[in-house]
């Protein structure tokens, strides 16, 4: 019998379950993106216990409305030792004005050959979904001078009513309502 190589991996059973962990940007807090030309995010990450390198990573953005948009310029699809991904937000929307980009929340979605959704196994890449993210976009310039905030002026609406000469009476009458009473409770009891 002759002898031949095999490019057969063996994984123990006892191997932790590989994982990737982003290192860009900082999960310390939410990441706020506008979706504006020229305006790209950068996703980094590592690997940690990966013994089996997967052949392709897709990496997706869930949004809060439940729509998922390919993250990337090779429609979400990366090479498996792939480390990081620039997203260009304004090449995507006006690529796909049917499926726009919303002003919202995302959670960003790294799997591997396993598959999106696949449980922990010996050594294989396991689903990365612990980053979140926000997009917005941007508004037009209002200037100083033009600019009004409705509900900012409480003072002005309350002397607007305060002075008015029902309100005037209508305070009049429960302070001498209240008053009234009290002094027949404080009656009764003594």
């Amino acid at each position: 019998m002759s002898g031949g190589s095999s490019n057969q991996i063996i994984i123990p059973s006892t191997a932790p379950a590989g994982s990737l962990s982003i290192t860009q940007p900082p999960q310390t807090a939410t990441s706020y993106y506008k979706i504006a030309p020229s305006n790209t995010i950068t996703f980094g990450w590592n690997f940690t216990d990966v013994l089996v390198t997967p052949s392709a990573l897709t990496i997706s953005a869930v949004c809060d409305n439940g729509n998922t948009y390919p993250v990337g310029p090779t429609n979400g699809i990366l090479n498996g030792t792939a480390s990081s991904v620039t997203w260009d937000l304004w090449s995507w929307q006006e690529a796909n004005p049917s499926t726009p980009l919303a002003v919202a929340t995302y959670t960003l979605e790294i799997w591997g050959d396993l598959g999106r959704g696949a449980g922990q196994q010996p050594g294989q890449l396991s689903e990365n979904t612990n980053l979140q993210f926000a997009l917005y976009s941007p508004q037009p310039y209002t200037p100083l001078s033009s600019w009004t905030c409705a509900g900012c002026n409480v003072n002005a609406a309350w002397s607007t009513y305060a002075a008015h000469p029902a309100t005037v009476s209508l305070v009049a009458t429960f302070l001498i309502m209240f008053l009234s009473g009290w002094a027949l409770i404080r009656q009764a009891w003594h």
